[in-house]
């Protein structure tokens, strides 16, 4: 069993013993998305596989945010954001602006991209080094300024 599934699986005994029903049912909506992708592509996820599941359904939460604020229902923005706090809790540490500056730059010299064309060859390299440390779309958008500057 990988480490974070193991994480997981601790982390969702506590929240029972101390009776945080929020937690657990956040903890348990993470373990039904990780054992969903491992039954639809019939394998078993190591802690990357983990990470990008999770790292999905951040971004899933990200949007529903979004789309609560503009739509005036405060309460229900609320309770996704507490829902990101408690997945963030098993992400790697996030990469800092400078950082992602840095990789962004490392890729472009080693791909060699010179141009719009060349934009799935940074992100191709990137993803893997970046996945749950960085929102990929802010990513790309730098990547974008950078291939039409």
């Amino acid at each position: 069993m990988s480490n974070l599934k193991e994480q997981l699986t601790a982390e969702m005994k506590a929240a029972m013993k101390a009776k945080e029903k929020e937690r657990l049912l956040v903890i348990r909506t993470m373990q039904a998305a990780i054992k969903q992708v491992e039954i639809d592509d019939q394998t078993t996820l190591d802690d990357a596989g983990i990470l990008a599941v999770l790292d999905k359904m951040l971004k899933q939460r990200r949007d529903s945010i979004k789309q609560y604020s503009d739509a005036n229902r405060p309460e229900l923005a609320e309770k996704e954001a507490y829902e990101m706090t408690v997945i963030q809790e098993f992400m790697p540490q996030p990469l800092s602006e400078e950082e992602i500056e840095k990789l962004v730059e490392e890729a472009m010299a080693e791909t060699g991209a010179s141009g719009m064309q060349d934009m799935g060859k940074v992100m191709g390299l990137l993803k893997p080094k970046m996945q749950g440390r960085a929102d990929m779309g802010e990513v790309s958008k730098l990547i974008k300024a950078k291939l039409n500057a």
